[in-house]
């Protein structure tokens, strides 16, 4: 991704480190020296009220004493000299305190300043300067004791510019390895946050497309987890609203197209039912009324004439069921139940249920290996489409006697196909194919038992349903096919 999140946590993280280092170094330029004088003169202060303690005791003068200031010195590295009100040396540090005494009595009476000074601070007892003699700076102090002791201490200062650069290179240097390992470390570590939103935008990119199979499933127990838990319940609430809504879009199509049609269907099917049941009921009663006359009156006639009248009661009985299933579908009494379920476990299942009528008609069905593939649909008319399909397929079968079912998955689609090989259907009777009772031969559907409504409750559903369906003649057979939404 162009603006990822795991990239700007980690450029986030070195522009903060970057900025941070610049603002030391910027502070350092600024403040350094300053702090350093302080840092430098409070060491004094220390000293000086060390000695002012000290000399106001007993100890003054003492072994104590003088360790206690050579301590001072070689903590602090301050070089002291101390003069009693007599002019005579009471101290002088191993670190140069000799030097100072010249130094110490030209303060005293006024004579010698000790190079270029600034003043620092001042006091009744004292007097804290910054002196450069030779090159070199120094802290000073010097001054005198309520009890006419005389003092003065020295402490170096290094080079404060030179430090400072010093220090600036090394927070740099520093600086970049701590960037650039930081932002590696923050590059890797971003992805275990990562990861769970980018599984999230998946989920997400998946409910778009009206595809609720996957869930979230985390166990960080954080933000990110309770998200994910709310996604959840989230998709199986869109499911079921959208399950709703797709079953009230169809009732409410089927209601307006339903008012238009109840007419001529009620006219067309009195008409059809009329015309097909005639022929029966003649069967019937001629055959019936011979059985009453005594025509023929040996039991093989007798028999033959009952056998008669029961398969035509029998193919009547049929057909009236299939009438009143067709019937149920036209006039919408019958609710489509929009869900969301595996096509190619339908099929699948279906094929194996029929395996001894195609085996017994020696028949090939040829259906290959698909994954799971699920659609928007009424589940239990879908498999009367396909049963329907099937069982036209195995009736009409001929020449190398093969049967092949194809799932072809199309743009918001998928196609089931339904392939016989065989004699194709006459093209002027392509279109009348969907009609209720027509028949291409009459004579071949009597001898299987079809009353020609199977197709047209085929049409009926998939009309209850919006979705297309369709058939096709190919060089070695026929072809039937039916669409449902993916």
């Amino acid at each position: 991704m162009r603006h990822s999140i795991r990239r700007q946590f980690a450029l986030t993280f070195m522009a903060v480190m970057a900025g941070t280092i610049l603002l030391c170094i910027l502070l350092n330029n600024l403040f350094l020296g300053q702090y350093y004088i302080r840092s430098k003169t409070d060491v004094i202060l220390d000293a000086y009220y060390i000695i002012s303690q000290e000399t106001n005791s007993d100890a003054y003068g003492t072994l104590e004493f003088t360790e206690q200031l050579n301590d001072v010195c070689s903590v602090y590295n301050i070089t002291i000299c101390i003069m009693d009100s007599n002019s005579q040396m009471k101290y002088e540090s191993i670190n140069g305190g000799k030097e100072l005494e010249a130094q110490l009595i030209g303060y005293i009476f006024g004579i010698y300043r000790g190079g270029e000074a600034k003043i620092l601070m001042e006091d009744d007892g004292y007097v804290v300067q910054r002196v450069s003699t030779g090159g070199d700076e120094y802290l000073e102090m010097y001054g005198r004791l309520n009890s006419g002791i005389s003092f003065i201490m020295r402490t170096p200062i290094e080079s404060i510019r030179e430090n400072a650069k010093i220090a600036n290179h090394f927070f740099a240097y520093v600086g970049i390895v701590g960037v650039l390992t930081g932002g590696v470390i923050v590059w890797f570590i971003s992805r275990k946050i990562t990861r769970p939103i980018l599984t999230l935008s998946r989920i997400s990119e998946q409910m778009v497309h009206l595809d609720f199979e996957a869930k979230y499933r985390g166990n960080a127990h954080n933000e990110i987890d309770l998200l994910g838990e709310n996604i959840n319940k989230l998709s199986s609430s869109l499911e079921k609203s959208i399950s709703e809504l797709k079953t009230a879009n169809n009732e409410l199509q089927k209601d307006i197209e339903k008012k238009e049609q109840i007419d001529e269907m009620r006219k067309e099917f009195l008409a059809n039912v009329s015309h097909e049941l005639k022929t029966p009921i003649a069967l019937i009663q001629g055959y019936a009324e011979g059985l009453s006359e005594g025509i023929n009156d040996d039991p093989e006639s007798t028999a033959f004439y009952c056998e008669v009248i029961m398969d035509e009661a029998s193919r009547m009985n049929n057909m009236v069921k299939k009438l009143l299933t067709l019937n149920q579908l036209e006039f919408g009494n019958d609710v489509v139940s929009m869900e969301r379920f595996d096509i190619t476990a339908l099929v699948r299942n279906y094929i194996q249920s029929a395996a001894i009528l195609t085996r017994q008609s020696g028949i090939t069905v040829d259906f290959g290996e698909y994954p799971p593939i699920y659609v928007w649909a009424d589940e239990y008319k879908t498999e009367e489409v396909f049963m329907n399909y099937f069982s036209n397929a195995v009736n009409h079968c001929g020449g190398e006697k093969r049967i092949s079912v194809t799932l072809e998955e199309r743009e918001g689609c998928v196609r089931v196909t339904v392939f016989n090989t065989g004699e194709g259907i006459p093209r002027e009777a392509l279109p009348h194919l969907w009609e209720k009772f027509y028949k291409v031969d009459k004579a071949r559907t009597r001898e299987y038992g079809g009353s020609g409504v199977g197709l047209s409750i085929v049409k009926a559903i998939m009309d209850s349903m919006n979705r297309d369906f369709g058939v096709e003649n190919r060089d070695d057979g026929v072809c039937f096919w039916f669409e449902l939404e993916h």
